[in-house]
């Protein structure tokens, strides 16, 4: 035997295994060659049990033998054998190590408050336990206890500071509290000490796109994927950086690798759900939703998701079930309560539900989380008429939103404003010229209509009266020429031909297809160039309706400015400024400047003046577009369901004291 120990001793496990068996052969009962050979197997990666289970039951009370037992059962995925047998051995001799394997154990059967007993009963056993402390943090993580888990990781580290993995999961739980350069900094730290660490490269990639970094992202999910080629965490990514891009299709095959490499990925199925709702393939949106559902069936981001497609459709007592379904899996998923506020006008009865979104804040809940909550919050005691609470909440979960996305940057924005001035000169603008040139190759159709202005300044209501008219057809938001100047196309021509076949694969037969992109304010020129006959309608509503209504609505990183009422008077200024300038440059018949107030005033003469500007013979549909089935996806799909009313007009004022730097849009002259 002792031959044997010394063969064992020095890592001789072939010769060991071979010295054991004959052991086995003289003395079929030794419980410690059984003990040996099941050791010796297991670290060959040789099929182990048979011979453990056999030395556990020939050393009922070696605490050793139950543990290397266990180990082996939670390899073969028997937990729950495997936590029975860790329990056999802790019961005998307690142990750190197998308290520590107890945990694994537990964590990997979901059973994460067991898990965190084991894992601090180890770290009583023996204080300096790095590994403990890792995986604590993991568990914690896994319970969303987040400031639990990043104090565990940051104790792996004093013990380890060299420990990649736990500097790369720290990144993790401080991404999610939305601390996003600590996140950003143990994430390189991570790289620093395990170059080829694909995991934190494509965790990096994830903390860049919330900072709004999206290039940067995109590259440090390619440099992961490069790698670890098979990594589905990488593609799924890549993905996300692909989509914030608005390269949708590239975005949706990425996700759909990650699903290929693994099938069990539920996040990847979810996000391409997202990709195919953004896409407007609502019934494939759909399917992914129900085959995320099948991975995971509780899965509340899903629920929340499925409850999105209904209200997409206006079908929001459906939405509702949905988003309390998805509440009763997870009680305190954010989305799902802030879906409900969304989906209808909220009323004094449901102040047991502003009861328990206001618990929910009080407990601190991780950043991304808070906003939602905050927002809801402030839509939930606006509605009520509680305007001073509501704007309590609204401005923090401005304030939180600062911490995703990139910064709103001044000088920026005014130096984009300049270019589009100066390129679209009346002097040299491109409209003129190609637009009157004989055999010029843009195009003379009218089929495409734009409805452009400030987000919340009634371009949805413009675009639902219109698409409700026989030979519309409604295309809602477009990013189409928003992602030619990010390319740098300016090729009129071309952009004409692209765009045609864009709308004309969307709606073959209609005589015009509405696009509904405020930010296409930004593109007039672009656009003028490439359809001269088409036409633009500029909606202008109150500025400080506006801007409230902007400030009040979580557009997540989607609009820098809207986080900031300073950063939003500028924005608004710069918006002001473009519009002046198309308006001296355009021909006079290319822009209709159609007024909300005036448009919710006397629905029936704007709705006339609308369809005659885009050449359309009036149809009484066209007010009764909130009886319509088509989808809207924008912010405004509740408010465009109602008949048209001046509930909204000077709404301004029950938030006067609040307004600060928006005052100065009311000055004679800004419009």
């Amino acid at each position: 035997m002792q031959t044997l120990i010394a063969l064992m001793n020095s890592q001789r496990y072939a010769d060991a295994e071979l010295m054991a068996r004959a052991l086995i052969a003289e003395h079929a009962d030794s419980g410690i060659a059984w003990k040996a050979l099941g050791v010796c197997l297991r670290v060959q990666h040789k099929e182990a049990l048979a011979a453990l289970s056999r030395a556990a039951e020939l050393l009922p009370t070696d605490a050793e033998a139950h543990a290397n037992f266990a180990r082996a059962l939670a390899d073969s995925g028997r937990l729950d054998e495997a936590v029975a047998a860790y329990r056999r051995s802790l019961a005998i001799v307690p142990s750190a190590p197998t308290h520590y394997d107890l945990g694994n154990a537990l964590r990997a059967g979901g059973q994460m408050d067991e898990a965190v007993a084991a894992y601090r009963r180890a770290i009583d056993l023996q204080p300096r336990f790095p590994e403990a402390y890792h995986n604590l943090g993991n568990a914690q993580c896994a319970r969303g206890a987040l400031e639990d888990a990043a104090h565990a990781y940051r104790v792996a580290l004093e013990q380890w500071p060299e420990f990649a993995e736990a500097h790369s999961n720290l990144g993790n739980v401080l991404r999610q509290l939305g601390r996003l350069g600590e996140a950003v900094d143990h994430y390189a730290r991570a790289i620093a000490l395990k170059p080829e660490f694909a995991i934190a490269h494509s965790n990096l990639s994830n903390a860049l796109r919330d900072l709004g970094q999206v290039d940067a992202a995109l590259a440090s999910s390619r440099l992961a994927l490069r790698l670890a080629p098979g990594n589905a965490g990488a593609y799924n990514s890549l993905g996300n950086a692909l989509m914030d891009l608005g390269r949708l299709a590239e975005a949706e095959a990425s996700y759909r690798q990650a699903v290929i490499l693994d099938a069990g990925f539920a996040a990847a199925q979810g996000n391409l759900a997202l990709v195919l709702r953004a896409q407007h393939r609502p019934a494939e949106a759909a399917s992914a939703c129900a085959r995320t559902l099948e991975i995971e069936p509780r899965s509340a981001a899903m629920l929340t998701l499925l409850a999105e497609l209904h209200s997409d459709e206006g079908r929001f007592t459906e939405a509702e079930q949905l988003y309390r379904q998805a509440i009763a899996v997870a009680p305190e998923f954010a989305e799902a309560w802030a879906g409900i506020a969304h989906g209808r006008k909220m009323t004094v009865a449901d102040a047991e539900w502003f009861a328990a979104v206001d618990r929910l804040i009080a407990k601190n809940p991780p950043a991304r989380e808070e906003i939602h909550l905050r927002f809801a919050a402030g839509k939930y005691l606006d509605d009520v008429r509680a305007f001073d609470a509501a704007f309590v909440h609204f401005r923090r979960a401005n304030e939180l939103a600062k911490r995703f996305g990139s910064a709103y940057d001044r000088a920026a924005q005014e130096c984009a404003t300049a270019e589009q001035i100066a390129a679209n000169a009346a002097a040299s603008h491109p409209a003129r010229e190609t637009g009157s040139r004989p055999g010029s190759r843009v195009s003379a159709s009218q089929k495409p209509v734009f409805i452009v202005g400030m987000p919340r300044s009634g371009t949805t209501l413009a675009e639902q009266i219109l698409a409700a008219h026989p030979a519309a057809f409604g295309a809602g938001e477009r990013d189409f020429w928003e992602n030619a100047r990010a390319r740098g196309e300016r090729n009129a021509a071309r952009l004409a031909g692209e765009y045609h076949r864009l709308i004309d694969d969307l709606a073959p037969h209609a005589a015009r297809v509405i696009d509904k992109m405020p930010q296409n304010f930004l593109h007039i020129g672009l656009i003028h160039a490439a359809f001269p006959q088409a036409r633009i309608v500029h909606m202008r509503r109150n500025p400080l309706d506006t801007c409230l209504s902007i400030y009040f609505q979580h557009f997540k990183s989607a609009h820098a400015y809207s986080h900031d009422l300073h950063d939003l008077t500028h924005y608004y200024q710069q918006y002001l400024s473009l519009m002046r300038h198309w308006r001296a440059v355009l021909p006079a018949n290319a822009m209709l400047e159609m007024v909300y107030e005036d448009l919710v005033a006397e629905p029936e003469a704007g709705a006339m003046r609308l369809l005659e500007f885009v050449g359309l013979p009036w149809d009484p549909s066209c007010l009764d577009f909130h009886r319509a089935s088509r989808r809207v996806m924008t912010a405004s799909k509740w408010q465009v369901r109602q008949q048209i009313n001046t509930n909204s007009v000077a709404r301004w004022r029950n938030y006067e004291r609040h307004l600060g730097p928006l005052v100065s849009l009311l000055t004679p002259g800004a419009s």
